[in-house]
């Protein structure tokens, strides 16, 4: 007698409310088999369109085109998704296996010349379809997708570039391993109270349950992830102790077991010679033909004229925190590690306000219901968590999300906000299901946060700094960007826009907690259960402004770095370290230091889709700025401008030109000035 087999859950009809993904029931061996199935049917799909005995036309061939993988882009959302936020190594072993699988399906599907052959023909005779905005835009992308994934090359070309795609799948994900290792190698523990001297005591008692859950009871324990590495840095008294942890950090993934040198290496040679057989001069030129940018031109000369605008004022920034600490300290040669040091102690002095001071206001559950609010005072929107839908650890929390006039249903949404070894650092927006065409019908997303926050300790709850709660007001405006889509095709819809836009709904988000009238929402003491007192939001709106030279200086770095990374010939490159140190030359406000490299653990460009577009945050800071002065021109909470926001912004994706979207919302182009007069550099 044979045992049926069991069930694979990602085979099956999702059964929990709105289909929400069974976490609880896949395990790691189902990936594997359910992703072959998932692709079997997929070519089985595609099969069927070129046999299609009518003409090509938008109906029978983009749209078939467009839900063709539906269950393969299903599982790998999931696969990826948890592959970044609750991976174990066995998880993480999958990678090399599910991500080359994925890319031999797309390319496959991009370099099949009976289906390019039908998307052209509709494509050719666009201008005499009737076709809706949206519609348009979607043959548009369909085309283009093809041509720019090699549809248009010889068959030699096709299968050097399907060599190319195969290589790089891999690399990625062992670019992003090896920084999530190298962050957890490094552990340090202190057991004498000179070495904790300074230190807020939140943070230290955060530290004794970190160094008591590796069974060092009585000692501290600092780490890398952000929420111990950088309040250690910032209050920590111990020069020598800050040195150690910064040149660990600046270190990590440079030399040793965890290097991702030779990746680097890889990748952009890889990435050049890609552009290079689809007719791209470099990476960044093929990056940029599908952003509001454009261009690499254009790119620097944004860049160099924020450049230009910021660097007196960070050098500024950086003599008055030099001056501060010899005047204090009798520091003649101040260094990176003592930075944020002494500019916290300056910051303290100018403006009586030490950062620290926020932090009783800002309990988690606080600033949760504090986000809510301000999607429901804005675009109408209410949360309700429930505990019945699956989720993929006891930390995460998961809510429906509804219309509260109308009580229309608009999706689910996951929070997901601590550190653990099994995630990787930073904080970011996804989706489990995007919002669209599927199945037949049009369904809502299934958006997530994750982030790497405050813990609670023993006697306090999650208490984050101003910084975590900016982030998190940063995500929850992806994940609006998310929730609010209102478009037929899943690969228009949501978060799917030029990458030099799609910061625009996340940054704009950051602005309602710098206003009183933003953090009276939600800013209460989580003892007393007082409202943050006007003064000390007065202190905060006064700081907001302090090292802004600084800040500006940093981020263009990282955005001319990563553009030099895909500007250059990387036959040229032969040290990472030396390209890295000529291509911050003009931006550094602080002298190199040995075996510290931004490169090797720059996971946004080599491991996380922003090659060739980190610019894009200062990009869309300047959208960001220029919307917002249109929220503070009406009121804060102004119904017409956040309707006009939602309406023109929010609920379109990419179903037009973002700069046409931009000016039905605000009436006209962006004014570039807007960031400098923010940030006082005008």
């Amino acid at each position: 007698m044979t045992t049926a087999q069991p069930t694979n859950p990602l085979l099956v009809h999702f059964s929990a409310l709105d289909q929400a993904t069974p976490f609880d029931q896949i395990k790691v061996e189902h990936y594997l088999p359910a992703l072959d199935e998932a692709i079997k049917l997929t070519k089985q799909n595609i099969e069927k369109i070129k046999l299609t005995a009518s003409a090509p036309d938008f109906e029978n061939t983009i749209v078939k085109l467009e839900t063709a993988s539906e269950l393969a882009d299903k599982i790998a959302l999931i696969y990826s998704n948890l592959e970044v936020a609750n991976a174990d190594e066995s998880l993480q072993a999958l990678a090399k296996e599910i991500y080359p699988k994925l890319t031999a399906l797309a390319s496959d599907i991009s370099l099949d010349e009976v289906i390019f052959k039908r998307v052209k023909s509709v494509y050719d005779q666009r201008a005499q379809l009737t076709l809706t905005t949206e519609q348009a835009r979607l043959l548009e992308k369909t085309y283009l997708s093809f041509a720019r994934n090699g549809a248009l090359l010889s068959v030699v070309d096709k299968d050097k570039l399907r060599q190319l795609d195969q290589e790089l799948s891999v690399l990625g994900p062992k670019f992003s391993e090896n920084v999530l290792k190298a962050t957890n190698a490094f552990e340090m523990y202190l057991d004498k109270k000179e070495d904790i001297e300074g230190l807020p005591e939140g943070v230290i008692e955060a530290a004794a349950a970190m160094a008591e859950a590796k069974g060092k009871k009585g000692q501290w324990l600092f780490n890398l992830q952000v929420t111990s590495y950088l309040p250690f840095l910032t209050y920590a008294k111990s020069r020598v102790l800050r040195e150690k942890l910064w040149r660990a950090n600046a270190g990590r993934s440079f030399t040793g077991e965890f290097s991702n040198q030779e990746i680097i290496k890889k990748i952009v040679t890889l990435r050049s010679q890609r552009a290079n057989l689809l007719g791209f001069k470099t990476h960044a030129e093929f990056v940029l033909a599908e952003r509001m940018a454009q261009n690499p031109t254009t790119v620097f000369n944004f860049l160099n004229k924020i450049l230009s605008a910021s660097r007196e004022a960070g050098k500024k920034d950086v003599t008055e925190v030099t001056t501060f600490a010899k005047k204090t300290d009798g520091l003649t040669d101040l260094k990176n590690w003592d930075f944020a040091f002494y500019s916290e102690k300056l910051k303290e002095e100018k403006y009586a306000f030490n950062e620290e001071d926020l932090r009783p206001y800002f309990k988690l559950e606080n600033v949760v219901e504090g986000v809510f609010a301000c999607a429901k005072k804005l675009y109408g929107l209410r949360f309700k968590e429930n505990s019945e839908i699956p989720v993929y650890h006891p930390e995460v929390k998961a809510y429906e999300i509804y219309e509260d006039q109308s009580n229309k249903y608009m999706g689910l949404f996951y929070t997901d906000f601590f550190p653990r070894e099994t995630k990787k650092g930073g904080a970011w927006m996804t989706l489990y299901r995007n919002q669209g065409l599927s199945e037949g019908s049009l369904l809502r997303p299934h958006v997530s946060i994750v982030c790497n926050f405050t813990k609670p300790t023993p006697t306090k709850p999650s208490l984050l700094s101003y910084d975590e709660v900016r982030t998190l007001f940063h995500e929850f405006g992806h994940a609006l960007h998310g929730m609010l889509s209102n478009c037929t095709y899943q690969s228009l819809s949501g978060t799917n826009v030029y990458w030099d836009f799609v910061e625009l709904p996340s940054q704009i988000m950051e602005n309602w907690v710098g206003e009183k009238e933003g953090l009276d929402l939600f800013a209460r003491h989580y003892e007393s259960n007082e409202s943050m007192p006007a003064e000390l939001v007065q202190k905060l709106k006064s700081a907001q402004k302090f090292q802004a030279g600084y800040m500006s200086c940093r981020q263009v770095q990282f955005s001319l770095m990563d553009m030099a990374w895909h500007t250059a010939d990387p036959s040229l490159i032969k040290d990472v370290d030396s390209f890295e140190d000529q291509a911050t030359a003009e931006t550094r406000l602080f002298p190199k230091v040995d075996g510290a490299n931004s490169s090797v653990s720059f996971s946004h460009i080599f491991a996380g889709g922003y090659s060739a577009g980190y610019y894009s945050y200062k990009w869309a800071e300047v959208l960001d700025a220029d919307a917002f002065e249109y929220f503070l021109e009406k009121g804060l909470f102004n119904q017409e401008v956040a309707q006009k926001f939602k309406d023109n912004i929010l609920s379109r994706g990419g179903t037009e030109h973002p700069m046409e979207l931009y000016k039905k919302f605000r009436g006209r182009e962006p004014d570039a000035q807007a960031l400098l007069r923010r940030d006082g550099l005008i």
